[in-house]
């Protein structure tokens, strides 16, 4: 049976990092099994992960880069700021995958998936971790589900630098890698998981049209190349980069109308994190030419509203329980980093309530990356610039066969 042991804190010395995490998170004994870490950009992945094994040589270390962290003790968002869980015990499995780009990303997703196979028991739910720039999140899903099926949720996020959309990374066991992804399979037959997300952006204008496209790649909008046209229509001038459009770019696809009424929206959101030399958006997912995409606005009362709706469905199908661990996926275009607006520690206590009887928090691990993963019609699904939430919760084991 899974234990979970999380904190967040900064610090500039890795071995200081470490130390201080694993102290506050009541595991300083090295006597974990698997270390998760998300660490801001100003931290070395891999010192952190040669600090861990140090201290505790066989335990698992899987990092990555991010632009902030979301703990126990609420958001941080400077370049030192570190989050990590640890978890104790058997119920887990854990896949990784190198390689991962928008061509190859259903490949990876079912190599990933074949390699949790190995898993003594089915796996109940999955935590991903993928690289954040350029990667078709939708085939990455399809290619899991195509060996573990769709009944199995996902959730957990992309990795992220300090929205600029230059590089991120991910590190399995000290080695460092800028295209791959990782996975805890939990089997833990004691565990099950309720996800959910939220954004509160609302689409404005006159959409544009996919007229050109291959893969994750975006080359014409209305007939134009798309990365100038993008450009254009946000007003931005012809030399911006992404850390111009990132924060203001979120582009919106309309939902289904029964998608669109369980997510308290008409629209699921994108965003662009890179783009060609030719001028083609490198998009989050898949689009299909004639798609239409709607520039969109952030509505702070919005996100604050739809915060709640959410956590009133989560809690609801979990009455009168508290989770064992919560895993966090967010957008910092939600927060301070877009126009210093939306306070994060208010947004982060109001999601921390419902799930802490008595004020006491669970264990709490997320991160600010460029991506997040959740379920959605009963399906797993892909977002951007929301806030996701994925629940755990201790159930009874199941009866084993007798006879």
């Amino acid at each position: 049976m899974l234990e979970f042991h999380s904190a967040n804190t900064r610090a500039v010395n890795p071995r200081r990092a470490i130390q201080e995490a694993l102290e506050l998170s009541g595991a300083p004994d090295g006597s974990l099994d698997l270390l998760l870490i998300n660490a801001a950009v100003g931290h070395d992945l891999v010192a952190l992960s040669e600090e861990v094994h140090l201290a505790s040589p066989r335990t698992r270390v899987l990092a990555a880069s991010c632009a902030g962290v979301v703990g126990r003790d609420g958001p941080g968002e400077s370049t030192r700021d570190l989050a990590v869980m640890g978890l104790r015990g058997e119920g887990f499995t854990v896949a990784h995958v190198e390689g991962l780009v928008g061509a190859t990303s259903f490949e990876r997703g079912a190599e990933l998936a074949r390699k949790l196979l190995a898993a003594p028991h089915p796996v109940r739910m999955v935590y991903l971790l993928a690289s954040g720039i350029d990667i078709a999140n939708d085939r990455v899903l399809a290619g899991i589900e195509s060996v573990l099926g769709p009944d199995v949720p996902i959730f957990g996020a992309t990795s992220s630098d300090q929205m600029q959309g230059i590089a991120t990374f991910q590190a399995i066991d000290g080695v460092l890698h800028q295209h791959a992804a990782f996975a805890v399979g939990i089997w833990d037959p004691t565990l099950e998981v309720e996800t959910q997300a939220t954004h509160g952006f609302v689409a404005t204008g006159e959409p544009m049209r996919v007229t050109a496209a291959e893969g994750n790649r975006i080359l014409e909008l209305d007939g134009r190349p798309a990365w100038p046209a993008f450009l254009s229509r946000l007003g931005l001038p012809a030399d911006a980069t992404e850390a111009n459009t990132i924060a203001v770019g979120a582009l919106a696809e309309l939902l289904p109308r029964a998608l669109a009424a369980e997510y308290g929206n008409d629209h699921i959101l994108r965003v662009v994190t890179h783009h060609t030399a030719e001028g083609a958006l490198v998009y989050a997912t898949e689009c299909a030419v004639g798609t239409r995409l709607w520039l969109t606005v952030r509505d702070e009362a919005r996100i604050f509203a739809d915060m709640d709706r959410m956590l009133a469905a989560m809690t609801a199908r979990r009455p009168a329980a508290a989770p064992v661990a919560v895993f966090q996926a967010d957008c910092l275009a939600r927060g301070r980093r877009l126009f210093n607006r939306v306070m994060k520690e208010e947004l982060v206590h109001r999601m921390q309530q419902p799930f802490s009887p008595r004020g006491i928090v669970p264990p709490w691990f997320g991160m600010y990356g460029f991506g997040e993963y959740a379920r959605l019609g009963g399906r797993n699904a892909y977002h951007n610039y929301t806030t996701a939430l994925a629940a755990l919760y201790r159930v009874a084991p199941e009866p084993t066969a007798t006879g």
